[in-house]
């Protein structure tokens, strides 16, 4: 009977291992959004390591999901359609995602633009130089490094008491984890602010199967050159997409885009590209 316990143990141990297989570290990303503010936001992102790959995304990109699988699982259970207010009010406002692949060659960049996916691969090419200086931010011991990339230059700092060579958004390459990055100017800051097991790495969220789950694959100065012209216009992509939606023979009238509700939505959309005008990468 000894025996028969110690293989359920064993095999219940072997379980929740593979139900964790992945670490959560948490980054306080600070930044400003405007070129010429002085206005300071946050939102904290997360970067999921296993042993082979990572991925770092929003947070609030993660709950919002979490949070409509649990009200559409209740919409399929009562038939009845979940009320809005239920999905929250977390307004992620990074919706990027970043895939990497151990051992690092490149990265894989995923971003939403109106209605749909679309991916490009990218080797920054960091090239650091190592400092001897040491400081102790939070419980880690690091160890200072600078680069250029994106039309900034950038001093991390990194510990080699967690041995992954990982980092916030596209950074990686040092002997140890990125605790802490900033640019020289302080438009962007990532801090790490803790960490925990997960499970494994969804790459493919619940809301993706409404919106388009495979993206499409462009070189980064066609996403670029896309993003731009969404900014510019952002309901075109949005009827443009509609329109490859609807039924055969069913259109939605030009009516439904002229609407005081859907004009406001559009003039809100322009002035918030307009203003957030302070990109990651020059």
């Amino acid at each position: 009977m000894t025996k028969v316990l110690q293989v359920i143990l064993t095999m219940a141990i072997v379980l929740l291992n593979a139900q964790n297989t992945a670490n959560r570290f948490f980054y306080e990303l600070t930044y400003k959004p405007s070129k010429d503010s002085v206005q300071i936001e946050k939102e904290m992102m997360v970067l999921d390591i296993d042993q082979n790959r990572s991925l770092y995304q929003s947070y609030d990109k993660i709950q919002n999901d979490s949070l409509a699988d649990a009200v559409f699982q209740e919409f399929s259970k009562i038939g009845q359609m979940p009320k809005l207010k239920k999905l929250g009010n977390k307004n992620a406002l990074f919706m990027h995602r970043i895939f990497k692949t151990y051992p690092i060659h490149e990265v894989v960049y995923t971003g939403l633009i109106s209605l749909d996916y679309f991916s490009y691969r990218e080797n920054p090419n960091l090239n650091w130089k190592i400092s001897d200086e040491k400081q102790k931010i939070g419980i880690y011991n690091t160890q200072k490094a600078t680069t250029d990339f994106g039309g900034r230059k950038w001093i991390a700092w990194f510990t080699t008491e967690i041995p992954f060579q990982d980092g916030p958004y596209k950074f990686y390459g040092l002997p140890g984890l990125i605790v802490k990055i900033e640019d020289q100017g302080k438009n962007y800051s990532w801090e790490l602010k803790g960490n925990r097991k997960t499970g494994d790495i969804q790459f493919e969220s619940y809301m993706d199967k409404y919106i388009s789950s495979v993206p499409n694959i462009v070189t980064k100065e066609k996403f670029l050159e896309k993003y731009d012209q969404y900014k510019k216009n952002p309901f075109a992509g949005i009827k443009e997409t509609f329109a490859q939606h609807m039924p055969a023979g069913m259109q939605l009238p030009d009516e439904f885009f002229q609407s005081k509700e859907m004009r406001e939505e559009e003039r809100q959309l322009k002035k918030k590209y307009s203003v957030r005008n302070n990109s990651i990468e020059l």
